[in-house]
């Protein structure tokens, strides 16, 4: 009898070098989550997943990871990125450390991504 494959489980790592925090399964990059560090505060402006990796609830996974990550850093949580903000509103947890998105935020934001 063939025991059914399981699917290798995802993997969440901060890549600050490209300021994003990057999800894999196996070997597999399946999305990112972007970020810009301004002070304390990290602004969220991103969030993808592969095409071959929805329905999975990778992203979810990725962005609770990376919002954990914040917190323990001691900084505070920007969701510029519709999906970040979306989370944050079923997410009641993380609302002692998130900060609204001003204009001045998305001024800085343009600016620094060019």
């Amino acid at each position: 009898m063939t025991e059914p494959a399981t699917e290798p489980t995802p993997r969440v790592a901060r890549a600050a070098d490209r300021d994003r925090y990057e999800i894999s399964v196996g070997d597999e990059p399946a999305g990112l989550a972007a970020y810009r560090d301004r002070g304390d505060r990290r602004v969220f402006y991103h969030t993808e997943i592969a095409d071959a990796f929805g329905g999975r609830g990778l992203a979810a996974t990725l962005v609770t990871a990376a919002l954990n990550d914040t917190r323990a850093a001691g900084m505070r949580i920007v969701p510029v990125c519709p999906y970040v903000a979306k989370y944050l509103k079923k997410h009641e947890e993380f609302a002692d450390i998130t900060d609204p998105v001003d204009r001045e935020v998305l001024a800085w934001l343009k600016e620094t991504l060019g």
